[in-house]
């Protein structure tokens, strides 16, 4: 090698100086890797909170393409600076970041990018600075750039809201079509949408439902169900925009139905075409899916060899009888002498009945006497044939309202109360009332074949 070869510099050994292209190069290469780096970490604070790109878009009212271009740190497909640092600020706030520390690293990437001149020309020493005074016109120049950064901000974000359409989302049920147990009469409907959003549920034949959305856009409200399909139809309005979304959410909550059958009946008394020397016409049987059995009764004439009555006999009141847990039912009703046609329906699900009727003759021999307690408690002794009740006793019983009492004799009954108007008669199935109007006691004499006789009181 020679001197002159020796006193080279090499093109490629460390003493090479490096030319301004190495240099804006190199810029490039470390605002990127910034740049991409920033974008890392905005990516991994929205995956780490469960935050997809769509619900971002509207939560932060930024386009998604431009979530996606801060995600890959493509700076090239943002719009300018202001709008840039303002996106920027609010995805880091929206993700729990330091929206000033990301501005850092971002004007740390994209600052002045501008390549350095070729070659070093000397300049003169200067003076040392004095410092940076704020003049009023800098500090106004100042207010008036965050007013208009804070405007363009705005602006972006409302023009994006008047232009998309509300969202609306069904979290409960979880499919559009499900089926619910056979006993079930509400359901919570359940969802998410725009914050604040005006939410709607309507169904055919029923009074529209509106709930109003919380900060979080999370909504809920209970509908009530009928059996079979209960079609629902939910949409959004943003209050502020007026904007509806753009198709409502069908879903369809089904309330299974079992088949309701018609009640089985059977009558084990009376039998048919029985006649009997007592009114009181006990009524049993058993009923299968029925909820109660009624008993009427129609006066079809007198009793065959007896003499037409001066009137017809009033019918007595539907008797209603409960059903037991094993379906069987008893009880009575009162009928005055005479041929009498008895229906007993049975009553079950849906309004389906059963019916049976029964031809039932009264004859009266002697007496069957029924007494109620109206209104208030009230004082009793009864004498039948001469001899005291024992429901009463000698020295009488006081009987609560609502009370009843039967009493079956040949030739005389007598009773003794202490308030007539709260004593009701009936004699062989005739109703006589009340034995008094105010609350006097008197006693009472009743044969067969007679009205009841009042013998003494005051």
């Amino acid at each position: 090698m020679t001197g002159r070869d020796q006193a080279r510099p090499s093109s490629t050994g460390p003493g090479r100086p490096r030319s301004g292209r190495d240099e804006r190069r190199e810029r490039r290469d470390q605002s990127a890797a910034t740049l991409a780096q920033l974008g890392q970490r905005l990516r991994a604070a929205r995956e780490a909170r469960g935050i997809d790109l769509l619900r971002a878009e509207r939560d932060t009212k930024i386009r998604r393409h431009y979530l996606e271009a801060l995600e890959r740190g493509d700076a090239d497909a943002l719009p300018g600076t202001v709008y840039s640092t303002g996106f920027l600020r609010n995805y880091g706030k929206y993700l729990g970041l330091d929206p000033a520390d990301l501005l850092a690293e971002w004007h740390r990437a994209v600052g002045d990018t501008t390549p350095a001149p070729a070659s070093l020309v000397p300049v003169a020493v200067e003076a040392p600075s004095q410092g940076f005074t704020f003049s009023p016109g800098i500090v106004v120049a100042a207010l008036l750039i965050l007013v208009l950064v804070a405007f363009g901000i705005y602006l972006a974000v409302q023009l994006t809201r008047f232009v998309e359409p509300p969202t609306v989302t069904v979290t409960d049920p979880a499919t559009a079509v499900v089926e619910v147990a056979e006993d079930t009469s509400a359901y919570a409907l359940r969802g998410s949408t725009s914050a604040g959003a005006q939410v709607t549920v309507r169904a055919p034949g029923r009074d529209e439902i509106q709930v109003t959305a919380g900060p979080d856009g999370s909504w809920q409200t209970t509908v009530e169900l009928r059996r079979g399909e209960n079609p629902f139809e939910i949409s959004a309005v943003d209050p502020a925009t007026g904007k509806t979304s753009a198709e409502p959410i069908a879903i369809v909550i089904t309330v299974p139905s079992s088949p309701i059958e018609a009640p089985a009946l059977t009558l084990d008394s009376p039998a048919e075409g029985v006649t009997v020397e007592n009114g009181a016409i006990p009524v049993k049987g058993t009923a299968t899916n029925a909820t109660e059995v009624a008993v009427s009764a129609s006066y079809l004439g007198p009793a065959p060899g007896q003499p037409p009555p001066e009137a017809t006999p009033r019918a007595p009141a539907p008797v209603t009888l409960p059903v037991g847990d094993d379906g069987a039912f008893s009880g009575r009703i009162d009928l005055t002498a005479g041929t009498w046609r008895l229906t007993v329906t049975a009553r079950g699900l849906g309004d389906l009945t059963t019916t049976l009727t029964r031809t039932v003759t009264v004859v009266y021999k002697g007496l069957n006497v029924v007494i109620q307690i109206k209104g208030e408690r009230t004082w009793l002794r009864v004498t039948v044939d001469g001899e005291i009740s024992p429901q009463t006793g000698v020295g009488g019983k006081v009987f609560a309202a609502g009370k009843t009492l039967r009493f079956t004799g040949k030739e005389l009954i007598e009773l003794r109360t202490g308030k007539e108007n709260t004593t009701y008669l009936i004699v062989n199935g005739t109703e006589y009332g009340a034995l008094g109007k105010v609350a006097n006691p008197g006693s009472w004499r009743i044969e067969p074949g007679k009205p009841p006789v009042r013998t003494s009181g005051r």
